[in-house]
């Protein structure tokens, strides 16, 4: 969080999590070749690109798309749901993998087999949107042991749990697990494009 990257939003998503609050990627979008995402990408002056969706990894030639970003210099970030394989996914790339809580509607979906890939340059992020999440979380904390597999990031859901109060729990719990505000809602609310 708080690193300048160029966000690659890839279209399409076969979840519906409750809460999301990218539902504009579920459709449209423009058809680009990997040769014009890098010319677009070039644009900007920073080396750090997140490709991220909808649910990249729904869309065939993503893996493609992050060896070509590795092959050109880049620092790569992969934002999935987690209820995809990541095993085709380039080692050079970071995957951020989200694990669904309950008040997600999609917690079934999780891809559970995906965590005994995870290496300490990844992450795992889980966002929470009320109390049973947060105790449901914690509880697949200790079951998978997912600290020592990598940083894991607890995130109020926006709108519908309070930041302040996740906080409180975290500390009050002495949680191994980093707090983390959806910074692009602070800057610049639900703006696309940005």
């Amino acid at each position: 969080m708080g690193l300048p990257s160029v966000f690659i939003r890839l279209t399409g998503c076969p979840l519906r999590c409750r809460w999301c609050d990218t539902t504009y990627a579920f459709s449209g979008g423009k058809d680009m070749t990997p040769d014009e995402i890098l010319a677009a990408v070039r644009r900007w002056p920073t080396r750090h690109v997140c490709v991220t969706g909808g649910e990249p990894l729904a869309q065939k030639r993503c893996p493609a798309l992050l060896s070509a970003l590795c092959d050109a210099g880049y620092e790569v970030c992969l934002e999935t749901s987690g209820a995809l394989a990541i095993d085709g996914v380039d080692t050079r790339v970071a995957r951020i993998v989200d694990i669904k809580t309950p008040s997600s509607g999609e917690a079934e979906k999780n891809r559970w087999e995906n965590l005994a890939l995870l290496t300490p340059k990844d992450e795992l992020k889980i966002v929470i949107a009320n109390r049973a999440d947060y105790d449901w979380a914690c509880a697949k904390m200790a079951e998978h042991r997912l600290p020592t597999r990598c940083p894991v990031f607890l995130s109020p859901a926006h709108g519908l749990q309070s930041p302040v109060e996740l906080a409180e729990w975290l500390l009050a719990d002495g949680l191994d697990a980093r707090f983390q505000l959806p910074l692009h809602k602070q800057l610049w609310g639900n703006m696309q494009g940005k």
